[in-house]
């Protein structure tokens, strides 16, 4: 035993040395933890910003003047008056994400206890914006119609108190929740990648026949593969959230980041293995890479990080439940927003470890195969 992790170590360290060696891996897992999460952070949000909004006014009253004045920055510009004959025209060249259209009489039908209708037209290509953007613009004119209605400041509304209260993430920002995720799928997406252009790497340079040589085992092979380039992944993931999330982009990261690295080694055992596994099966680089590419976007698009599971169909929530990043995606949701600890998220490390062990021991297996048709 003493021995076999004596060789775990060393092949480890020369894994290290070789990944140091390669300037264009460095340079995907620097870019990869920093540029790549502040990139996609700040550059794709969720809700409504800034979006253009006109409006034709064929009331001019009081009420619609209220209306207009209500839509304010930063999730609307300033809105825009425009005529009737323009509306058609706008929209198609996309100047304008929403116009509202009054009708004649709108004040004073609403004073006499009528329904008037005011039209809403919204450039649906832009669609969460258009989604949020159209319930914002509604819940703006029923509160002002409601204020107008009653005669006061308050709107006029249910006999109820109804109060909402977001948790984990007040404001709602997109920024909040897109940061951490993109620091996760990265993970999944590096170790993949990594352990499996070790393995690649180790062909194309002609190493591989050394290692058949030498008084070493597939499993300390693989396991020496598996904890350097963890390790590396494990180091840049801690930074990335501290440096890059935290300090720049200025996301707070409510839980425990000890126990979301400790969570993220038992889960690397499992997809390091798969890129082991998947790097079997080819024998270059692109063909690992067209191989890989399809495995690693449907373990990202359905693990919950991108669309929440119970968005999915029943089926295929439970086949996703046999990939080791759903349950991670859930341990880290759980630790990083919410702020659990070991009490909480022990299910979805028990069930980690078990996925882990299972690739492990599969890929092992495929693995010695490999090596064994080499000798």
């Amino acid at each position: 035993m003493r021995r076999w992790l004596t060789n775990v170590w060393r092949l480890g360290l020369k894994e290290v040395r070789s990944l140091g060696a390669d300037p264009a891996l460095v340079i995907l897992v620097i870019y990869v933890f920093t540029l790549a999460v502040y990139s996609v952070a700040t550059g794709a949000k969720l809700e409504v910003s800034n979006a253009a909004v006109a409006y034709v006014d064929f009331d001019r009253s009081q009420l619609t003047a209220r209306i207009v004045d209500s839509i304010l920055p930063p999730e609307f510009k300033t809105p825009e008056e425009i005529g009737a004959n323009e509306v058609d025209r706008a929209m198609d060249e996309a100047r304008y994400g929403f116009v509202l259209s009054f009708p004649p009489d709108f004040e004073e039908d609403v004073l006499k206890g009528e329904v008037p209708e005011v039209q809403l037209n919204v450039d649906a290509t832009a669609m969460s914006q258009a989604g949020n953007g159209a319930a914002f613009l509604q819940q703006i004119i029923l509160n002002e119609v409601g204020k107008a209605v009653s005669g006061t400041d308050d709107p006029a509304g249910l006999p109820i108190d109804f109060v909402v209260t977001q948790l984990f993430n007040p404001n709602m920002d997109s920024v909040r929740f897109t940061a951490v995720m993109q620091v996760i799928n990265n993970v999944t997406i590096l170790a993949v990648l990594l352990t499996g252009a070790a393995l690649i790497r180790e062909r194309e340079h002609g190493t591989i026949e050394h290692l058949l040589v030498m008084p070493v085992t597939p499993s300390e092979i693989m396991v020496a593969k598996i904890w350097a380039n963890g390790l590396v992944i494990l180091v840049a993931a801690f930074l990335s959230l501290t440096v890059v999330v935290e300090t720049f982009i200025g996301v707070p990261v409510a839980g425990s980041k000890l126990l979301f690295v400790a969570g993220s080694a038992l889960y690397l055992v499992s997809v390091t293995g798969l890129g082991i596994l998947i790097a079997t099966f080819t024998s270059s680089m692109p063909q690992f890479g067209l191989l890989a590419l399809p495995i690693l976007i449907m373990m990202n698009l359905l693990s919950g990080s991108a669309t929440p599971m119970e968005s999915m169909p029943v089926v295929l929530q439970n086949v996703m439940q046999l990939a080791p990043s759903t349950h991670f995606v859930a341990f880290a949701q759980a630790v990083l927003y919410r702020d659990a600890g070991m009490e909480t998220v022990w299910p979805q490390l028990l069930v980690m470890a078990g996925l882990g062990a299972g690739f492990f021991l599969i890929a092992l297996r495929r693995f010695r195969d490999t090596m064994a048709s080499l000798r």
